[in-house]
């Protein structure tokens, strides 16, 4: 509680304006533009002065200018008691006004500071776990509304993770590991390219070379530059040759033991599938891998990953750590300079694409138990309990009597909220969760939650220096952002290791010379795991990669293809559509549908027709085409609500509607059965194989005895190679492509 107030001094706080006040707290005075002149006009008096009239004149004025001050610091130390929660506010007016702009105008335009840091006051009080971390867990999560509008800066724990003010530990084992030529770590940031092969890369044409690994497959090596080297894996692995830095080796193997069946644990700590995929990583390589799939093998690949993660940062900050001890005990002479180069132009080094929040609650989890391990020495982590309560998921937030398919349980398990970013700084045996995003080692981030950091063009609040310096860039489930918005995934990919507009507070004596020259996107590993070969994924990955240490890519076959698994009995007829390039197939395939497709189904007979579009954009074509010939349709998008839902597909079941129009997005996040299908037409091939046999099988919910009257119409051209692989196999899908007939039919369910 603040100390009382005078009536006087209340009655002259409560006349001042919030300009005023604050002038008062930063001056100790009033401004002179609002001194208070009396409107009564003094009368002069004529006094009579004594002999000593200057004495006490001057004693006189010092009294008074004694007690003028001392009541303007009474009242100052008033101000700053009493009027913090008017200041406080204030604040919270303007960022509800702000908060409230951005919300209008779509995006949420904040800097990358304002978003990591969201309660300074609260933390202060909550969130201590650095201190005392068995505390801080069982305390309970800030309330929303206690939240301060400051910054969250985490200014307690700034010292303990930053790299320019701390040293190495002796035990932390990390210069002999440093020293090591052999280390690939050491060999990737080492590596010095000359400005004529930085030009050469730009012009040439990738090299390739293909190898068949065990487990892998088809592997393609490829690389711009003119050295390119591939390799095999050897049958046996041995901790110490991939140069794991302390205390990976003891905390990994109990970390994946998971994974690892009886003979495994005792024979080697990877599974055969991660021992070839971190060879992969640990030379520096970009690596596609399209066959990670959530239900089979995701958590398998994200503890490798994640390893790899750890052992770069740990090794990174290392460097930097030791060579502060270095320049602290020794004396630089001239020339020595560039023994201390260890850092790029802003300190984020790792950066991890994720889709869902519950992703990111798993990569954090690994990172603690690959640093922790089995040792009874826990690790600080601070701010533990905030992410758990904003990233963790409640059992009973699950709608009941839910079921789905496995893939879709797998994908959509745990909080699946997409828009989120966090900064992750670690420093030897701690973890700081929640710092700003230039003081932190690992970014976390949803593609979302990255372009609305990231801005766009004539945007007021927009950054993207953090991403200047990032040495690994990992797109996990990079499948799932193509139901999401691949747009953002490419506006982030053209704003990777950009030079920064802002210094940032860097030691440009320190700073790579790779990176000044604006060189660190040759210099940048890519890893890019989904589910699937398309071609967006596919061009990203062989035009924003292009790390000199070269690229590999698994690109096996399918042979079955997912027609395969069509349960009913059905026919299958494959058109083919002629265009001329790429640019022409939406054109192309519209015209096709209207002219050739459609006039087969106007008739009433072929009601209870199907449309599956995997594309918005063609669907909202559809519709308004639909809308203008005044075809009797309905149509289900992922924007229509769940009244519009249950509608449309009543008066479909019904036969109310001829036509039901159906987007793949709709499918991926929903996996509605829906009922009284009997033509069904692909306007395109799906994205995801499987959703071809579900499509088909949902047949199986119409009344039985119409299975004679069923067909399937699946449009397709040149261009769609790997999605018509992906559903027919390969073999079929040569012959298809090559064969002068534009209509293939198959049939399954045949008994």
């Amino acid at each position: 509680m603040g100390k009382r107030r005078s009536r006087g001094q209340s009655q002259l706080l409560s006349t001042m304006t919030k300009k005023q006040k604050k002038h008062l707290r930063d001056f100790g005075e009033e401004h002179p533009f609002y001194d208070r002149v009396s409107k009564k006009e003094a009368k002069p008096q004529i006094c009579q002065l004594s002999e000593s009239s200057d004495t006490s004149q001057s004693e006189s004025e010092s009294e008074s200018e004694q007690e003028h001050i001392s009541g303007y610091h009474r009242l100052l130390a008033t101000l700053k008691n009493v009027s913090e929660d008017e200041d406080e506010e204030e604040d919270e007016e303007e960022e509800e006004d702000v908060s409230a702009a951005s919300d209008e105008d779509g995006d949420e335009d904040v800097s990358v500071e304002e978003e990591t840091a969201e309660s300074a006051e609260t933390q202060d009080h909550h969130m201590s776990l650095a201190d005392d971390p068995k505390e801080n867990d069982e305390e309970e999560p800030p309330d929303a509304s206690q939240k301060s509008p400051e910054e969250f800066t985490d200014v307690k724990h700034e010292s303990l993770f930053s790299l320019e003010t701390n040293f190495l530990e002796e035990d932390s084992g990390g210069t002999s590991s440093q020293r090591t030529s052999q280390d690939p770590f050491q060999q990737h940031v080492n590596k010095e390219l000359k400005e004529k092969e930085i030009q050469a890369a730009a012009s040439n044409s990738p090299t390739t070379q293909q190898l068949k690994w065990p487990i892998l497959g088809q592997l393609v090596f490829s690389s711009k530059f003119q050295k390119m080297e591939t390799f095999k894996p050897p049958k046996d692995i041995d901790l110490q040759s991939l140069h794991l830095q302390k205390p990976l080796e003891s905390t990994w193997k109990k970390t994946n033991s998971q994974f690892l069946s009886g003979s495994q644990k005792s024979s080697s700590s990877f599974t055969p599938l991660q021992k070839e995929l971190f060879l992969i990583m640990n030379s520096y390589r970009d690596l596609f891998y399209p066959e990670r799939t959530a239900l089979k093998n995701g958590e398998e690949i994200r503890h490798v990953y994640c390893l790899h993660v750890i052992n770069h940062v740990l090794k990174a900050n290392a460097q930097v750590l030791a060579n502060n001890s270095r320049h602290r005990t020794q004396k630089l002479g001239v020339g020595e300079d560039d023994d201390f180069r260890d850092q790029g132009l802003t300190r984020p080094k790792v950066l991890i694409v994720v889709p869902f929040r519950e992703a990111a609650l798993r990569v954090v989890q690994l990172f603690i138990s690959l640093l922790e391990g089995d040792s009874k020495k826990k690790i600080i982590v601070s701010n533990k309990k905030r992410f758990r309560g904003e990233y963790g998921f409640s059992p009973e937030e699950r709608p009941p009597n839910l079921k789905r398919p496995e893939d879709y349980e797998a994908v959509f398990m745990g909080n699946i909220d997409d828009h989120f970013r966090i900064g992750v700084a670690i420093l030897q045996r701690s973890i700081r969760l929640y710092a700003p995003f230039y003081s932190s080692d690992i970014l976390i981030a949803s593609p979302l939650g990255l372009r609305t950091i990231i801005g766009g063009e004539g945007e007021k609040k927009r950054d993207f220096d953090f991403l200047s310096s990032v040495e690994l860039l990992i797109i996990d489930q990079a499948d799932v952002y193509l139901m999401q918005n691949w747009e953002h995934v490419l506006h982030l990919m053209n704003h990777m290791n950009l030079l920064p507009l802002d210094s940032h507070g860097v030691d440009f004596s320190r700073v790579r010379m790779w990176s000044l020259n604006n060189w660190s996107k040759y210099y940048r590993q890519t890893l890019l795991f989904g589910a699937l070969q398309d071609a967006q994924i596919n061009s990203v990955f062989s035009k924003y990669c292009v790390n000199a240490q070269g690229q590999v890519a698994v690109r096996n076959v399918p042979v079955t293809g997912s027609i395969s698994h069509v349960l009913v009995q059905l026919p299958h007829v494959f058109q083919r559509m002629e265009a001329q390039d790429l640019a022409s197939v939406i054109d192309a395939r519209f015209h096709f549908f209207i002219n050739k497709i459609l006039p087969q189904y106007r008739d009433a007979v072929m009601s209870h027709t199907l449309i599956y579009v995997p594309s918005y954009f063609d669907f909202v074509r559809l519709r308004n085409y639909f809308k203008k010939e005044e075809l009797n349709f309905t149509h289900i998008c992922e924007y229509t609500q769940k009244s519009g839902v249950s509608r449309a597909r009543h008066f479909f079941l019904q036969g109310e509607k001829q036509f039901l129009l159906l987007t793949e997005r709709f499918h991926f996040y929903k996996r509605y059965t829906i009922k009284g299908i009997r033509n069904l037409i692909f306007y395109e091939l799906p994205t995801y194989p499987h959703f071809y046999s579900e499509i088909c099988n949902m047949l199986k919910a119409t009344r039985r005895g119409e299975e004679a009257t069923w067909t399937c119409t699946v449009l397709y051209s040149k261009y769609d190679a790997q999605r018509l692989a992906a559903v027919v196999g390969v073999e079929r899908a040569a012959q298809m492509l090559r064969s002068p007939k534009n209509v293939h039919l198959f049939v399954t369910g045949e008994k």
